[in-house]
């Protein structure tokens, strides 16, 4: 793939994950948070992060398989009335 693709999906994954931490602060779930801020930090296109091509495709099958437990497990909100 083109060097754009990659830095195109960086900036998705940022953008994409501090909406995720901005909803989980709105929904009082501080873990989640911390844990999508870490990741938009990692996974930022501006100063890139250099762990290895092996390292990276170990980081990218985890945070994928992760998003995709979220999208089946909704955990209970703490501000529910």
């Amino acid at each position: 793939m083109p060097y754009g693709f990659y830095q195109f999906v960086r900036f998705a994954g940022l953008i994409g994950f501090a909406i995720l931490a901005y909803q989980a602060h709105e929904q009082g779930r501080q873990t989640e948070m911390i844990i999508y801020i870490c990741l938009a930090v990692l996974f930022q296109p501006l100063f890139k992060i250099s762990l290895g091509r092996e390292i990276w495709n170990v980081i990218d099958v985890v945070v994928g398989l992760a998003l995709l437990v979220t999208i089946f497990i909704n955990p209970k909100s703490t501000n529910e009335k």
